[in-house]
């Protein structure tokens, strides 16, 4: 499954996300700073949860996704972090992120029709490594200068 990551201009996305992106990537490097790489993953979201509330944003964890499937809605999936109800954040402490942790948030973006995902893997020395941004085009408004060129799924 192709996933569209990093890759993206800065025009894409309205500027209220991108100032959040930048608040939520700044926490997470707080918290980065602090614990440093090999605890659990819950132990991450505790403070990331912490640094974000404490940022003055307002974070659910735990978020169910409820996906329509013909004449029924599929349940079990859980966004590990949604704040100010735009964007979500999927939490790791793994060795390697693989591209199945990319295609899930992007599931995640699609199901939830919203824009922009972070992943971001604790396990690493340093937390720029362990960044990685998702972007959902299909809940992107489409805005003068990016109808002029093709999206990346045309390319």
């Amino acid at each position: 499954m192709k996933t569209t990551a990093s890759l993206m201009n800065k025009g894409d996305l309205p500027r209220a996300i991108e100032e959040l992106s930048h608040r939520v990537i700044g926490c997470a490097i707080e918290v980065h700073k602090e614990l440093g790489p090999g605890l659990l993953e819950k132990l991450y979201e505790d403070a990331l949860i912490y640094e974000l509330r404490d940022a003055g944003l307002v974070v659910a964890k735990q978020v169910e996704i409820v996906l329509p499937y013909k004449a029924t809605k599929l349940r079990g999936q859980r966004l590990d972090l949604l704040v100010e109800n735009q964007l979500v954040i999927e939490l790791k402490a793994v060795s390697l992120v693989t591209d199945l942790h990319k295609a899930q948030l992007l599931s995640y973006l699609r199901a939830a029709g919203l824009p922009l995902g972070l992943l971001l893997n604790f396990n690493v020395t340093m937390l720029k490594n362990g960044l990685t941004r998702i972007l959902n085009e299909r809940a992107i408004p489409a805005s003068p200068s990016r109808s002029s060129r093709p999206s990346r799924s045309e390319i």
